[in-house]
């Protein structure tokens, strides 16, 4: 790391300026990823995860019986921490919901506003060093509260086509049954698009 010590004035804008980045290559190798899953389905997002994530995959979903060996592994310790923030983010948002308040503007007509949960919802959460299972936590109890009818989620796949099993139990904890071990590009588009299994 760089430290600079009280800089000449002449120096502070070269000195603030970021670097530039030229995104005409990403952006049109994405749009190209999601037209080949549009096009082709589960046949371009395996193509794309062997590509990317280096590792070969004949099923993205998540069994159930690999979704409790995963709650297995995990220290207590951590499923209390899991809990209680999953307490936590639920009173938070149990706060939200509004209840239906009828008016009535003039005799015979009444007006209302009320909300409503979207019907089919995807949650994408990054992989890494890091699993976010609080990421989980903060996207999936929102759209329980809400009352969406199909939560799936979508996450990158270790070498062994497998998730943290952070993230398997708190995806379970919520409520989520369709985790699907894929990620990047690929897997927004199979949520945004469909495929045959996701």
């Amino acid at each position: 790391m760089k430290i600079i010590n009280q800089p000449n004035p002449s120096d502070w804008q070269q000195l603030l300026k970021r670097p530039a980045f030229n995104n005409t290559e990403l952006v049109a190798k994405v749009a190209d990823v999601l037209q080949q899953v549009k096009l082709h389905g589960d046949t371009a997002v395996k193509k794309y995860t062997a590509d990317f994530d280096g590792v070969s995959m004949e099923n993205f979903l998540i069994t159930q019986e690999a979704i409790e060996s995963a709650a297995a592994s995990i220290p207590a310790s951590l499923k209390e921490a899991i809990q209680l923030a999953a307490q936590n983010i639920q009173l938070f948002h149990q706060q939200q919901v509004t209840s239906v308040e009828v008016i009535e503007t003039m005799p015979g007509v009444q007006c209302w506003r009320k909300s409503v949960g979207i019907e089919k919802v995807g949650l994408y959460i990054p992989g890494g060093t890091a699993p976010l299972f609080s990421t989980i936590l903060m996207l999936g109890i929102p759209a329980s509260i809400a009352g969406c009818k199909e939560v799936i989620l979508c996450s990158p796949p270790d070498k062994n086509g497998m998730l943290n099993s952070a993230i398997l139990y708190a995806a379970n904890l919520v409520g989520i049954k369709k985790i699907y071990s894929v990620g990047g590009v690929q897997a927004i588009a199979a949520m945004a698009y469909g495929t045959e299994t996701i």
